[in-house]
């Protein structure tokens, strides 16, 4: 049987879609360089909403987390000597949470049949420090997305960095995740962690699980399945957090680069953080293959 050909499209101002077979993506570069949605013909992979209605990209299927992942504790930090403060981003929260590229416009550099490039450039401001130029590949072929980020530092100073991706994944009736790990992070009332615990992974029905979580040791693919497919999500970096509300249709699967609040630990590069001097670049990436079942 003969595959579709791979096709892309740049659907209105700030949305971009490709096709591979019967896989659907579509990308709001104007909302944070987020992912709308992902389907298979009409069955949403990812959370997935058509991209001419989505309005924020906190609503999306999976949105990047650029200069660091979850949270950065009571809004204000110590680096190199120096402290820094910075702005509330995420409700009341107390804390900056998911850095600042997900809530910023990027601008599409390029858009092939297979491929989706976009770029942020960060000036300085009351949400991050240091700038930075950050970019994302997005690939589809007829089975797989495949997502790159890349981080650069353009400021005059070394600059802490984290990178991740926050994707949503619909809640079904089997939903069921398994996971290799070697250790799981408990955390305070405000989602600060606090102390790691061994685990070795997660293997059971998302419906019977109650994680917000960040976790170490990650073996990956994570494999998630359920009724509709099978997907195997792997990835360059090594922690995870999994967030599986009891009170939500979906769950989330994060491959993140360092522990949540590493900036504040005793040895933040023991806990993933990566130090960028001036002009050094971090680059991360994750794969999704998808099987119809």
């Amino acid at each position: 049987m003969t595959s579709l050909p791979s096709t892309s499209a740049a659907t209105e101002e700030g949305s971009f879609e490709l096709h591979a077979g019967a896989l659907r993506l579509a990308v709001r570069a104007d909302l944070g360089g987020a992912i709308a949605g992902l389907w298979h013909r009409d069955t949403p992979i990812l959370r997935s909403t058509a991209p001419a209605v989505l309005t924020t990209s906190r609503q999306s299927g999976c949105y990047p987390l650029v200069p660091y992942s979850n949270r950065l504790g009571y809004r204000h930090f110590r680096w190199k000597g120096v402290e820094y403060k910075t702005e509330a981003n995420f409700d009341d929260n107390p804390h900056s949470v998911h850095g600042v590229g997900w809530l910023r416009p990027w601008d599409m550099v390029s858009h092939s049949a297979q491929e989706v490039v976009l770029r942020y450039r960060h000036t300085p401001d009351g949400h991050w420090p240091f700038a930075f130029e950050a970019t994302q590949y997005f690939t589809l072929t007829p089975h797989t997305l495949s997502l790159q980020m890349s981080i650069t530092n353009t400021s005059e100073l070394a600059q802490p960095v984290g990178l991740g991706w926050h994707p949503y994944f619909p809640k079904r009736a089997r939903s069921r995740m398994h996971v290799e790990l070697t250790d799981r992070w408990e955390s305070d009332a405000t989602q600060l962690p606090i102390s790691k615990h061994a685990q070795s992974g997660i293997d059971g029905d998302v419906a019977h699980l109650n994680f917000d979580n960040c976790f170490q040791g990650w073996k990956g693919p994570a494999r998630i399945r359920d009724e509709k497919f099978s997907l195997q999500l792997s990835s360059s970096l090594n922690y995870l957090v999994v967030y599986t509300p009891q009170d939500k249709d979906y769950f989330c699967v994060e491959p993140v680069s360092h522990v949540s609040n590493a900036v504040h630990m005793a040895d933040p590069a023991a806990h993933g953080l990566r130090t960028l001097q001036p002009g050094e670049s971090f680059e991360a990436s994750m794969l999704l293959d998808v099987t119809v079942l």
